[in-house]
């Protein structure tokens, strides 16, 4: 007996012992510095920090957390009594009896008066909208809760959205976190569906409010819920409309780790996201993996790959991915051409281009506004005005409607050639096609204008541009100022040089000091020196450049003068 209560007490003298040096390693752990190979990281896996919290947000722990169960007191007294006559007057229509109860009304009362009428989704948004103008403060967080339950448990989405629309307009900072904590706990005492969460997170991405999508998301998983494909196909769409293809990229990651399942809707947004980003090579595993799910590429995905891909100048690549439809049983449309018109264009492969156009039209798909534009701006830019006027011709004959971008090409293409009279006239047209010359339409006229070296009716007409309230650009600037050179006119380089300046828009440094130098050698001295005080106002000292040469030459116009 004796050595058996001393083998005991030996165990749990050991067992002590072992648990004092766990402790201890343990806080050696926590205190030793981290080895330097943890933090290497090799150059391939270096990420924004912007998308690093993206990853850490949509990160897939399984977390399991209960949906709380919060009730509201039941009414009594008073309260009662007025739930049961407003809720009668509801069921009666009476709305003229409930207007006269309207000042009377209570958030406590209003939130039991709708779970009372909840399973009429049609009455009890009537009465909610109602509140809007006969009781607006008895209509809280909780209120709102209660009609988005409602809704949502019926499928009246667009309904729901609306409300959360106009609720989420607000720019309370701690609304969207309170905003789904009163719909969680209002969750199980409105018996509601998943698709409430759902909504809301589908509401913040039309609404492009990111940051609040992503929480919705991440809070969305921690409570068991995900949400529909469509969802996250109009956040995907969202942030791919503000270039946002990182987190849009990742997000989808995340999708498939959550095994929501991909449409072809879907796939159509990766492709896209890869193609903006010009990972064309991932763009076609994607268009592999949906046929390994047994989803058929349509139309938009070839499309989307073909558009990539001429953007990129792989325009051999489009064509053979333009045939792949025909054989895949799918006709190009005029989205297909007007891609393939627009790559050959930009390439400057006219014959190419007219090749396609011609296809086009011989598999009866009719060419558009944008076909025309693009094949009219194509023989423009290379100073083809004759076979620009001819697509133009045949533009009107087949009824297609022209916009201004019609004639910008067109004029384009005359003042390149020189035939600013032309161009002139086709300008004159524009008010007959009731169109608004644009910042483009004038550029193209500056630049005839340039070509000719009349700098002077340059400048009239950039006179004409900022006055009609047309913002030039940077290129249009340096046209002009190259025209002024050009003609020795150095003052007005100068003029040109300041509105420049005054549009927060810079000249390179050869230009400033050619400007600076012609200045001084033309006796205009004195603009030098201001030129070098803007000069030196937002940094633009041209590496050598002499600040005390106009002074310099001041000075020896006054020993000349005087001497």
């Amino acid at each position: 007996m004796l050595l058996v209560r001393f083998s005991f007490s030996v165990f749990l003298l050991l067992s002590h012992l072992l648990s004092l040096s766990l402790l201890h390693l343990g806080r050696l752990a926590e205190t030793a510095p981290v080895p330097s190979s943890f933090l290497d990281k090799p150059k391939s896996l270096k990420v924004s920090m912007t998308t690093c919290l993206h990853l850490r947000r949509f990160s897939t722990f399984n977390r399991n957390n209960t949906i709380p169960h919060r009730t509201i007191p039941e009414p009594k007294g008073q309260d009662l009594d007025f739930v049961n006559v407003v809720h009668s007057h509801l069921i009666h229509s009476d709305w003229d009896k409930l207007k006269k109860l309207s000042a009377h009304f209570t958030p406590f009362r209003v939130n039991h008066i709708l779970l009372k009428i909840q399973k009429d989704h049609v009455l009890s948004l009537e009465f909610f909208n109602s509140l809007k103008t006969l009781n607006p403060i008895s209509l809280t967080l909780e209120t709102h809760s209660i009609i988005l339950h409602v809704l949502t448990k019926k499928s009246k989405f667009k309904s729901a959205q609306s409300i959360l629309r106009t609720l989420l307009a607000s720019r309370s900072i701690d609304l969207p976190g309170k905003l789904f904590d009163t719909l969680l706990f209002s969750y199980r005492m409105c018996d509601s569906s998943p698709r409430v969460f759902d909504s809301l997170f589908k509401t913040y991405a039309h609404m492009n409010k990111f940051r609040n999508a992503t929480d919705v998301f991440s809070r969305m998983k921690g409570y068991g819920f995900l949400p529909t494909v469509e969802s996250c196909n109009a956040y995907l769409s969202s942030l791919l409309d503000f270039h946002r293809v990182d987190i849009a990229l990742t997000f989808y990651r995340e999708m498939r780790r959550c095994r929501i399942s991909p449409n072809s809707y879907t796939f159509n947004l990766v492709l896209s996201a890869f193609c903006k980003s010009g990972k064309l090579e991932k763009a076609v595993e994607v268009l592999r993996e949906m046929e390994s799910v047994g989803i058929t590429p349509n139309v938009v995905s070839y499309n989307t790959l073909i558009a990539g891909h001429c953007n990129k100048g792989l325009l051999s690549i489009a064509t053979k991915l333009k045939n792949l439809m025909g054989k895949n049983g799918l006709e190009p449309n005029v989205v297909t051409f007007n891609s393939l018109i627009h790559g050959f264009c930009k390439e400057g492969k006219l014959h190419e281009a007219n090749r396609s156009f011609s296809e086009m039209k011989a598999m009866n798909v009719t060419p558009n506004t944008v076909t025309y534009n693009t094949l009219i701006n194509g023989y423009g830019q290379v100073g083809n005005s004759n076979m620009a006027g001819k697509v133009y011709e045949e533009m009107l004959r087949n009824g297609v409607k022209t916009d201004i971008l019609t004639y910008n090409a067109l004029i384009l293409g005359l003042c390149k050639e020189g035939k600013t009279k032309k161009a002139a006239f086709l300008v004159k047209e524009l008010d007959k096609e009731n169109l608004v010359p644009n910042a483009s339409t004038f550029s193209a006229l500056i630049s005839g204008q340039c070509a000719r070296k009349n700098s002077d009716r340059a400048f009239q007409l950039y006179k004409s541009m900022v006055r009609s309230g047309c913002h030039p650009n940077e290129q249009t600037f340096k046209m002009l100022i190259s025209a002024f050179i050009e003609n020795e006119d150095f003052e007005g380089a100068f003029n040109v040089l300041m509105d420049m300046f005054a549009r927060s828009m810079a000249s390179d440094s050869n230009t400033l000091l050619e400007i600076c130098d012609g200045l001084c050698q033309c006796g205009k001295e004195n603009l030098a020196m201001k030129l070098c005080h803007e000069m030196e106002a937002r940094r633009l000292i041209p590496e050598g450049f002499d600040r005390a040469e106009p002074f310099n030459s001041m000075t020896e116009k006054e020993n000349r003068t005087f001497g």
